[in-house]
């Protein structure tokens, strides 16, 4: 694999030689995708095409996106940095009036544009299966952001940078899609986390989430497929992995892990080692600067993300939520291996003030709460339910992995409280976080 010295000693060389010896590079997103995958010990969903992809290449089990909404977590991811440094943090912002990036901030396409790739956003793969063509930024880029819409479409001896976006898991089509397969999940066999109630309407939306993963799979299967059939399956880096969590309550939009945790896995024949596990803190930036590698480019100024192979562990990862839709809020995150403290710039704002995606989407939340009107809620099921946020959360994840007992209160914790608030401090000065103006865009 490339080193980041040989990185930079590659731009002396006119960009289509240099291109003509770097691998392809494909992207595979799956919208809201966490990690309730075989590969990661999921007992409920059959995915053997993404099991594949793990067996043969690198399955990181700490990956988590800067943000836990596509817009501003894509803003992210493909420009490699934090959406709260560029100004792209609120969700679907910037649409009236467009919005250009700061100086020296760029997308990735444009930097292997210029190294002689050629890019595409895939839509048509094979019969029946079709990526979305999503990019869903905010901002506007300078210009088009990819070149084509098939690998099948550069010169000759060009290689390709190219995303497939899937729409599954997202909620929508690919909900009903996924409950035409002929093999469906029993919602009687779901486990519910202690923060969900047991409920027939709960299980049967958890069911539906893991019938579109397996959705997934197959999509994923067909993808694998064609690029074999093109004689690109052995040449080409395939990074697979989620643009934010799980499309569940208490996950997308909010900070807590099933937000923001995604799986990320790597396989590239004959450079990395197959089936290796890694447990350290990732973000989905460090998928950028990967990429950035393995195409043989330096790492610009600024930029927030590391390569995943050949650097120091990262000892945490860092998460920021703004407004999604027209419901405003401020929260930012910090994690390492084990604990997690959330920090609710505006708890007065409960989990469950307006947001039409969420009322209309999400029929758990209409369960919660008749539920809660009828007391009939426990401790941890009624955390979503409160009428103000704490102001600072602290979990240990190891202990609590569904992070319902907040240990910011107990003394036993108030050294680590303070270290952790510390470092999330320095990072929003460091990044100059745009998410503290109180400037909500349209």
């Amino acid at each position: 694999m490339l080193s980041r010295r040989t990185a930079v000693s590659t731009l002396a060389v006119p960009a289509f030689l240099r291109a003509q010896s770097r691998p392809n590079i494909l992207w595979i997103l799956g919208d809201d995708l966490g990690p309730q995958l075989g590969c990661y010990g999921h007992r409920l969903t059959t995915t053997p095409n993404i099991d594949r992809l793990a067996n043969e290449g690198v399955r990181f089990t700490q990956c988590h996106t800067t943000a836990p909404v596509c817009s501003s977590s894509r803003s992210a991811f493909n420009v490699g940095m934090y959406q709260i440094a560029t100004g792209t943090h609120h969700h679907r912002s910037h649409r009236e009036k467009p919005y250009p990036l700061p100086a020296g901030a760029r997308l990735i396409t444009d930097r292997l544009r210029e190294a002689g790739y050629f890019t595409a956003n895939v839509t048509d793969i094979a019969p029946g299966v079709r990526g979305t063509g999503k990019t869903d930024f905010n901002f506007a880029p300078p210009g088009k952001p990819f070149d084509g819409t098939h690998w099948n479409q550069r010169a000759k001896g060009q290689p390709f940078f190219a995303q497939i976006n899937f729409q599954a898991p997202h909620k929508g089509p690919a909900f009903a899609a996924a409950r035409k397969q002929a093999k469906l999940v029993d919602p009687a066999k779901v486990e519910l986390p202690p923060h969900h109630p047991d409920h027939p309407v709960v299980r049967d939306e958890w069911a539906n989430y893991f019938d579109a993963v397996n959705l997934l799979d197959t999509q994923i299967g067909a993808t694998l497929a064609a690029l074999e059939s093109d004689g690109l399956l052995d040449n080409t880096v395939i990074f697979h992995f989620g643009d934010n969590g799980r499309c569940l309550i208490r996950g997308k939009q909010w900070l807590y892990d099933a937000g923001t945790h995604i799986p990320l896995i790597v396989r590239y024949p004959g450079v990395l080692k197959k089936g290796l596990v890694r447990e350290d803190p990732v973000t989905a930036l460090d998928i950028n600067a990967q990429t950035l590698a393995y195409a043989g480019l330096a790492f610009p100024k600024p930029y927030h993300g590391q390569p995943l192979f050949d650097s120091k562990p990262r000892p945490h990862v860092f998460t920021a939520r703004d407004r999604c839709d027209i419901t405003v809020d401020r929260i930012r995150a910090m994690r390492d291996s084990r604990y997690k403290l959330i920090r609710n710039f505006m708890p007065e704002r409960p989990y469950t003030q307006f947001n039409n995606y969420i009322e209309t989407s999400y029929p758990t939340l209409g369960v919660m709460k008749e539920l809660h009107a009828a007391g009939k809620l426990d401790a941890a099921q009624s955390l979503f339910m409160a009428a103000r946020k704490p102001d600072v959360e602290l979990y240990d994840t190891k202990e609590d992995p569904h992070e319902i007992r907040n240990l910011a209160g107990d003394a036993k914790h108030a050294a680590r409280r303070k270290s952790m608030t510390a470092t999330l401090d320095r990072w929003l000065a460091d990044v100059n976080d745009q998410g503290a103006s109180g400037v909500y865009e349209p």
